[in-house]
This record gives structure tokens, C-alpha cells and sequence, in this order.
């Protein structure tokens, strides 16, 4: 099979990918999940005039003049309207959100003025509508202030609070199952034996999926036979998972099992190698309802895949408004060579120059196994397929990885 270039694999990844049934939450489960629908404010906020300040609510014409005096009927605090009015020549004691008493259209903050008993002096003239929120000045009942797709932030929670929203609907968090393959595999904290080395690719895997807000199912490491391969596959789909990804086993080695397992339980592959580096031996395929990317064994590998892979396609399930990763222009702090058919992503640094320009610096080595410096690069750096040499300098594109 031809090396599939990486823009046609997306494509081929998120091909009829519909988002996940839709689901009502409390409000305060809803942290960081997706809107399913459109949300309309449920009343007006401020429901009436309220004051901004402490002071005085008087009529703007009585107070127009310094030295003006004025008498004090009464008092408004937050929660504590006024049934009455101010008429000529008085003014209502008020507290920061109490509402503005009929008659009123002006407040005069207490800085502003000397008390005497129930007489005030007016020491800086009032003017019409000042220090007063009018009513519905945030938002009115019937207006869509989150839409369909937004993930949901701290400020949205309480927007939605303010709209009078309880509960809130959402998509269904996509279950991504995460199967390792390979004999060599030991956990942290163990001591590696000739020829082991210590699983990390896992861990990375289910951080990256959580943070896009799927729920993760760890069906930990096969040993590399076809029957633990196998077996591991099929308690991912009977846990309900809707993304599958292995991890290893994806090359062409006698070891390399999981596209034969995939194939025997009755895959639907779509690719398999992609003109990419890190990341050429990566698969996707359909089990079912069941997405399925098989990652390389390689850490770096397999985290650029998922970034570049498995994120978007937890977000189209997710139903975000968003779902590709934002490129972004930058220039290159040294020299990069000419590159081959594959479509490298460089792990980088970035700096902001003092002029602002955004500067990406390629880490020295970028072997797929370093995970030093994976974890100290901040972006990848896109280099198309046969670009050829550039200098530092030299305009570029980046991913930012996650911070």
C-alpha cells in the first residue's frame, strides 16, 4: 500500500464521523464538556435599573448643581427594592445592586455628597444615567449566548448560571480504549531486563485524550502473540469504546500482530503507512461503530500520531465547533535541511523576539524514541514533503503541543 499523504488520512479518519448522542448534565458537572445545542438566556439580566455604586438614586434635575440639597426618604439595598417613588427635591439612600426607585434616574455616589441627618448636599453635580445599570444591559431573556460546540469554560458555567440554567445540554464523552502491545514492555518502577525497556507511550495517551475530554478505558499490554492481540481488541469493543488505538505492533515484523488481529476480527481498513515523519507505520481502520488508529511503538511516534490524529477525532465526536489543530506563522531560529517525501514535524522550541515575531527552534535531535526532548519541545514544526533547505529566518508554520 502507497504511503497515504497526512492531509488525505485526516480525512479518511474523520470520514462520516457524527457527534455522540447528546445527554442533560447538572450545571456543575459541566466543566470543560461540549454544548449539543444553542443556549438562550431564560430572563434579563438585570432584570430592572440597578445601581453600580453606593450613594444616592436622586432625580438628575435636582441635582444638577453643586451645593444642591436634597432630602432622604428612605433606603435601597441589594434584594430590598423601594414600593415608592422620589419626587422633586428627594433622594433614596442605595447600595451597590439595589434597583433604582421609580422617579430616580441618576446616582450620585456618597463621595459626592455631605449627610446632615436626613438631608444630603450635593458636592458634584448629577447626570442622567450615570452610575446606574440599565435593566438587561448584560443580556435579555431569549438571547443565544452559547452556542452549539463551545466547550465549555469557568466563564461559560457562569454565564449559564446567569441565564438560569440547572442543567445543560451536552454530547456524550467519547470512550477511547488504549491497548499496548510487545513483549518488551515493563512498567514504571520495575527493573528492565536484557532487551526490556519501560512502557511510557500509555501514559501520554490517556493524559492527551482526558484533556480533550474523552474518558479513557486501559486495557494495558498485550504480550505478542495473536491470541493476547486478539483478546485485547475485543475487550475494547465490548467495553462500548468508540476510538480504539493500539500502540506498537503496526510495522511488518513477525511480531507485529495487530493488523493481522484487526483484520481477523473483520476490520474495515481505510490506510495503513502514511507519508509522514515521525509516524509512517500508523493504520486506521473501522470496527463496527468502532474507530480504530493504530499508533507506532516509537513514543514520539505515537504521541505526534495521536496529536495529529486521535485530537481531532475525539473532537468531531465531541461535536466542538473546532476540530483541526490552528497553524500558526513563525520563522525559523536556524538552519533546517531538505526534506524527502514525507511530511516532517520537527519537535521545536518556540521565543517571542522582542518585535514579536514568533521564532521556532528544532530541538538537535530528532530521533523518534527521545522523550527529553518531546517533553522540552513546545510545537511541532510542519515541514512539507520535498521542501528544501531553509535558513534561519525563513517563514514556517508550527503546531503548538499542548501546555
Amino acid at each position: 500500500m502507497a504511503l497515504m499523504p497526512v492531509s488525505d488520512a485526516l480525512v479518511a479518519v474523520l470520514a462520516g464521523v457524527k457527534p455522540l448522542p447528546e445527554e442533560m448534565i447538572p450545571l456543575d458537572e459541566a466543566y470543560y464538556r461540549v454544548l449539543a445545542r444553542d443556549v438562550a438566556a431564560r430572563r434579563t439580566q438585570p432584570p430592572e435599573a440597578m445601581s453600580a455604586m453606593d450613594g444616592y438614586a436622586v432625580r438628575a434635575a435636582d441635582a444638577a448643581k453643586v451645593d444642591a440639597q436634597l432630602t432622604v426618604i428612605g433606603e435601597v439595598a441589594a434584594g430590598r427594592p423601594f414600593a415608592g417613588s422620589v419626587g422633586v427635591g428627594e433622594a433614596m439612600r442605595i447600595f451597590t445592586g439595589g434597583v433604582v426607585p421609580a422617579g430616580a434616574d441618576a446616582v450620585v455616589i456618597q463621595e459626592d455628597t455631605v449627610a446632615d441627618g436626613r438631608r444630603i448636599t450635593i458636592k458634584q453635580a448629577a447626570v442622567t444615567g450615570r452610575h446606574i445599570r440599565p435593566a438587561g444591559v448584560d443580556f435579555r431573556e431569549g438571547d443565544v449566548l452559547l452556542r452549539m460546540g463551545t466547550r465549555l469554560t469557568e466563564r461559560d458555567l457562569a454565564l449559564a448560571a446567569g441565564m438560569n440554567h440547572p442543567h445543560l445540554p451536552v454530547r456524550r464523552r467519547p470512550k477511547v480504549a488504549i491497548l499496548a502491545t510487545g513483549d518488551e514492555l515493563v512498567m514504571p518502577g520495575t527493573s528492565p531486563g536484557p532487551g526490556q525497556i519501560v512502557y511510557s507511550n500509555g501514559y501520554a495517551l490517556h493524559a492527551l485524550a482526558r484533556q480533550e475530554g474523552a474518558d479513557t478505558v486501559d486495557l494495558g499490554v498485550a504480550a505478542d502473540t495473536l491470541e493476547a492481540t486478539t483478546a485485547g481488541i475485543r475487550r475494547a469493543r465490548e467495553s462500548g469504546a468508540d476510538i480504539l488505538i493500539t500502540t506498537g505492533g503496526a510495522s511488518v515484523g513477525d511480531h507485529d500482530l495487530v493488523q493481522q488481529a484487526l483484520r481477523d476480527e473483520g476490520i474495515a481498513m481505510a490506510f495503513w503507512k502514511i507519508a509522514m515523519r515521525p509516524g509512517k507505520p500508523m493504520m486506521h481502520g473501522r470496527l463496527g461503530a468502532m474507530g480504530v488508529i493504530g499508533l507506532p511503538g516509537n513514543p514520539v511516534s505515537s504521541y505526534v500520531c495521536a496529536f495529529l490524529f486521535m485530537v481531532p477525532l475525539i473532537r468531531a465526536l465531541s461535536g466542538r465547533a473546532v476540530i483541526h489543530h490552528r497553524r500558526e506563522r513563525a520563522v525559523l531560529g536556524r538552519e533546517v535541511g531538505a526534506n524527502d517525501q514525507r511530511e516532517d514535524y520537527l519537535r521545536a522550541r518556540l521565543e517571542r523576539r522582542d518585535d514579536g515575531t514568533l521564532v521556532a527552534l528544532p530541538v538537535n535531535h530528532q530521533d523518534s524514541s527521545l522523550l527529553a526532548n518531546l517533553a522540552a519541545a513546545q510545537a511541532l514544526l510542519v515541514r512539507a514533503p520535498f521542501a528544501p533547505k531553509a535558513e534561519a529566518g525563513t517563514p514556517c508554520e508550527v503546531l503548538r503541543l499542548p501546555a
